[in-house]
C-alpha cells in the first residue's frame, strides 16, 4: 500500500511539472521605437544617406585613406576584437553539437585483495582459490539529453546572438577609428594652417617693428611704443613652439593609434583646399536600427536575454537523460577479448525533477526577466541617443557654416584694416596703437578661421559615423 502511495505521489509530481512546463515563456520582440518622420535639422527625407557609402568612398584624400586603412589593419584594439570574434565562432560551433550525444571511452584495470577474514576474502578462496580479484572492463559511455523544454535551443541562441554581438563591436569599433583616424589627420591641417598663419603675422609683426624703432630713433614716437610693438612680436612668436608641439603630439597619437611607433607624418594637402559639400543627406531615421552596428548590438542583447530566459525557465522542469553503455568486461586478462562471451550492454532512461533547489530556480528565472526588460530598456535608450547624435551634428553643419561665412567676411575686413593702418601709421595719420591693435585683432580671426574649417569638417564626420559609418 505504502509502495502504491509514493508511486502515485511520483506520477502527480511530474504530472505537475509537466503541466508547468506547457506555459514556456515566449520572446519578447525587439520593440519598434518611435522615430520622427525626418531628422530634424534635416533638409530632407530622402532615403538615399551618405552612410551608404562605404569609408573608402567617403574620404577622398589619397593620405587620410592611407592612414585610416593602416589603423584598421595594425591597432591593437582591433586586432583584439577580431581575436573575439573568432573566439565567439566557436563558441558558436560548439553550441552547435549540444543536440549530440556525448561520449566517452573508458578502459579500466583493476585488482583487489580483501581480508582473508571478510565474506569477500572467504569466498574468494572457497570458490575462486585466489586471494585478490582481478576485473578488466572496456567500454564506450553514451549520455543525451532531450530537448523537451528549448533548453539546447535557447543556448544555441544564445551563442549565435554573442558571436553576431561580437561582430557588431568589432565594427563599431572600425567605425570609431575611422572617426577617430580622420579627425586628428583634420586637426594636423588645422595646425599647419594655423603655423603659417603665425609665422606671417610674425613676418608683419616684424616689419611693423622696424618701422617703429625707425620712428623711434627720429624722435617721433616713445619707448613705449617700441615696447609694445615687442610685446606683439613675441606674441605672435610664442605661438610657433606652441603650435609646433601640438603637432608633434598630434602625429605621435595618429601613429600610436596605427599600432606604429611615434614619427611624423607627410601631408600634401591644405585645409582650405580641403572638398566640403553642403548636399549631406541623413536619409530617414529607422535606417539607424539596420545601420549603426551598437544599435544592432543592443537588440543582439535582448535576443541573448531572450535565450537567458528560455534556459532559465527549462532548468525549472523535468530533464529526460537516456544513457547507453556496452563493451568488454571479464575477471581475468586473458578472457577479457573473448567475444561474445565478455560482451555487455546497458541502458537507463531517467526523469530528473528539482525539488528543493526550486526556490533557487525560480529566482533565477526572475532575475533573467529582469535583465530582458533592461535590455528592451537600453536598446530603447541606445536608438534615442543614436538619433539625437544625428541631429546634432546635421546641427552643427548648418550652424558652422554660418559661423565660418561671418568669421572668413571678418578676416577679409580686419586683413583691410591692417593695410589701411600701417599706411596710415606711415604717414603719421594713425597711431602705432591702432596697428598693433588691427594686427593682434587678424591674428585671432585668422586662427579662429582655421578652428572653424577645422570643426566643419569634425561635424560631417560625426554625421557619418552617428548614420552608421558605411555598414548596412
Amino acid at each position: 500500500m505504502k509502495a502504491q502511495i509514493n508511486k502515485y505521489f511520483l506520477i502527480g509530481l511530474l504530472s505537475a511539472g509537466l503541466l508547468e512546463a506547457c506555459k514556456v515563456s515566449k520572446d519578447t520582440p525587439a520593440p519598434q521605437p518611435e522615430l520622427p518622420v525626418a531628422f530634424r535639422n534635416s533638409a530632407t527625407a530622402d532615403s538615399t544617406t551618405i552612410a551608404d557609402l562605404p569609408w573608402e568612398n567617403f574620404f577622398t584624400d589619397a593620405t587620410l585613406k592611407a592612414l585610416i586603412d593602416n589603423a584598421i589593419k595594425k591597432n591593437y584594439d582591433m586586432q583584439a576584437a577580431i581575436l573575439s570574434v573568432e573566439a565567439a565562432k566557436l563558441q558558436m560551433k560548439q553550441a552547435k553539437l549540444l543536440n549530440l550525444p556525448s561520449a566517452k571511452l573508458n578502459v579500466v584495470a583493476s585488482t583487489s585483495r580483501p581480508s582473508d577474514n571478510s565474506l569477500n576474502g572467504i569466498s574468494l578462496s572457497q570458490f575462486l582459490g585466489t586471494q585478490h580479484l582481478e576485473d578488466y572492463s572496456a567500454n564506450i559511455q553514451f549520455a543525451w539529453e532531450a530537448d523537451i523544454w528549448g533548453k539546447i535551443k535557447n543556448q544555441k541562441k544564445e551563442a549565435l546572438a554573442a558571436f553576431l554581438q561580437t561582430e557588431e563591436s568589432r565594427k563599431l569599433l572600425q567605425t570609431d577609428i575611422v572617426a577617430t583616424v580622420s579627425k586628428a589627420f583634420y586637426n594636423l591641417l588645422m595646425l599647419d594652417e594655423q603655423l603659417a598663419v603665425a609665422q606671417n603675422n610674425l613676418k608683419l609683426n616684424d616689419s611693423t617693428l622696424r618701422i617703429i624703432r625707425l620712428q623711434y630713433d627720429a624722435g617721433q614716437v616713445t619707448l613705449v611704443a617700441v615696447q609694445q610693438a615687442e610685446a606683439q612680436q613675441l606674441t605672435a612668436a610664442q605661438l610657433i613652439p606652441q603650435i609646433e608641439q601640438d603637432m608633434t603630439v598630434q602625429e605621435n597619437a595618429l601613429r600610436i593609434l596605427s599600432g606604429e611607433l611615434p614619427a611624423a607624418i607627410e601631408r600634401h594637402t591644405k585645409l582650405n583646399e580641403y572638398p566640403l559639400t553642403d548636399k549631406l543627406s541623413a536619409g530617414i531615421p529607422s535606417d539607424l536600427l539596420s545601420r549603426r552596428p551598437d544599435v544592432k548590438r543592443s537588440e543582439l542583447a535582448l535576443n541573448i536575454a531572450n535565450a537567458r530566459v528560455g534556459v532559465a525557465k527549462a532548468n525549472m522542469y523535468p530533464s529526460l537523460v537516456i544513457t547507453a553503455s556496452g563493451g568488454l568486461n571479464a575477471v581475468k586478462f586473458s578472457d577479457w577479448f573473448q567475444v561474445p562471451t565478455s560482451l555487455f550492454g546497458l541502458a537507463t532512461g531517467a526523469i530528473a525533477q528539482p525539488l528543493f533547489d526550486r526556490k533557487n530556480l525560480k529566482t533565477q528565472f526572475e532575475v533573467a526577466k529582469i535583465e530582458r526588460e533592461q535590455s528592451v530598456l537600453r536598446f530603447r535608450q541606445n536608438v534615442l541617443e543614436a538619433t539625437g547624435e544625428v541631429a546634432d551634428a546635421l546641427v552643427k553643419i548648418e550652424k558652422l557654416k554660418s559661423q565660418y561665412d561671418i568669421a572668413s567676411t571678418k578676416v577679409k575686413t580686419l586683413q583691410q584694416a591692417v593695410n589701411n593702418a600701417g599706411q596710415l601709421f606711415e604717414s603719421g595719420r594713425a597711431s602705432y596703437l591702432e596697428v598693433i591693435i588691427a594686427q593682434s585683432n587678424v591674428l585671432q580671426s585668422e586662427l579662429e578661421v582655421s578652428n572653424l574649417r577645422r570643426d566643419q569638417l569634425y561635424a560631417v564626420v560625426d554625421l557619418y559615423r552617428s548614420l552608421g559609418g558605411g555598414w548596412r
